[in-house]
């Protein structure tokens, strides 16, 4: 039994592999149901495991599914990590804890949605939504061309895309469509104008589990950008060097940034692990986000445009509404043997890397 046999290929089957993963290590399962059902109306939660001491000074938190349909991968990684002894025995004696949390999106990884039921991104959701929110008017220009009235777009829709790439390039496109926006509800990566199911649990979590510590480190889970199956291990804190310093000793310094433009991602606002600072103030935080190639950036974007048209047009036919859903899991999970092994022996390392980083003076 390999690496493979970790991941699944419902959310159902990864969440009783996660569960069983963690019963056969001992762990109790923690879990807080989402108030809605799955596309095979199964039952959803946010579950937690905690492996090691609960007053532990050096805590690790292992998340998937901030995306929903990215957790195919996530949960992968988790299972293996839970199934994995020596690592549990290294973790242990270096004096660290190892809080997983399964399924930080369950709606999404159900649906294979990267968002939440509220049409939410949230990875863009962090915000005190009492302040004005960010404006992205590089999306408000071309929001009609992401999500179109037709699916498959217009020639005169793809054309313009066309164009717009061609004079602006992929990088252009991809920040104005990724970073963040708050006007368009029916539209891409949509943080929302309050905080979300997820936003809330995460939060309750993280006070339940991560007050007492005083180092604490984060690797989210992540898949759709960069070179197939490579993981980019992206610096998820602040804009503060020595933050950055910290997370290029621990992890290399191979580690990218979106403040410096080394990262495959764009600068990014609402951010998840701002949760981290504000709920956690006590601890020393150092976090990446481990981010998994999959397919080329433009064929993962016209994925999301397509599961946000099938969202807007529930009438869809099935035959159609079942082609977009599969391209939707394609462009986050590349369901491959081979790729499945390289995901987690990078995870086995920056997991590794991260309890000898805790652990050092």
């Amino acid at each position: 039994m390999g690496y493979p046999d970790c991941f699944s290929q419902s959310y159902a089957e990864a969440r009783a592999k996660f569960i069983a993963a963690a019963d056969a290590a001992g762990l109790d399962v923690e879990s807080h149901p989402h108030p809605m059902r799955g596309r095979d109306d199964e039952a959803l939660a946010m579950d937690v495991a905690l492996d090691g001491d609960k007053n532990a000074k050096r805590l690790l938190l292992i998340t998937s599914a901030c995306h929903g349909v990215e957790g195919f991968c996530g949960s992968g990684v988790q299972i293996a990590l839970l199934r994995d002894a020596a690592w549990r025995a290294a973790a242990r004696d270096a004096g660290v804890a190892v809080l997983y949390i399964h399924a930080l999106n369950p709606y999404g990884f159900s649906w294979w949605r990267r968002v939440t039921h509220e049409n939410v991104d949230l990875n863009r959701n962090f915000h005190d939504f009492s302040s004005p929110l960010p404006a992205n008017p590089a999306y408000d220009e071309i929001a009609a061309l992401l999500v179109p009235t037709t699916w498959p777009p217009s020639a005169a829709v793809t054309a313009k895309v066309e164009q717009l790439v061609a004079e602006r390039g992929e990088a252009a496109l991809q920040a104005a469509t990724s970073g963040g926006q708050y006007d368009h509800p029916e539209g891409l990566f949509y943080g929302g104008r309050n905080p979300t199911w997820s936003n809330h649990t995460l939060r309750q979590v993280l006070r339940d589990h991560a007050r007492h510590c005083e180092k604490l480190a984060w690797i989210d889970l992540h898949t759709g950008l960069g070179p197939s199956g490579h993981g980019e291990r992206i610096f998820a804190c602040r804009d503060e060097a020595p933050a950055l310093a910290r997370a290029r000793a621990w992890w290399g310094d191979e580690v990218t940034s979106i403040y410096d433009g080394t990262s495959s991602s764009a600068k990014l606002t609402g951010l998840m692990w701002l949760a981290a600072y504000e709920e956690c103030p006590q601890a020393e935080y150092t976090g990446i986000a481990l981010e998994y190639g999959t397919l080329p950036i433009m064929d993962v974007i016209d994925a999301l445009r397509a599961d946000q048209w099938l969202e807007n047009h529930p009438e869809t036919p099935p035959e159609q509404a079942q082609r977009i859903k599969r391209q939707m899991r394609d462009a986050f999970y590349t369901d491959t043997n081979a790729w499945k092994q390289r995901v987690v022996e990078q995870a086995v390392e920056a997991a590794q890397q991260a309890v000898r980083g805790m652990s050092s003076a």
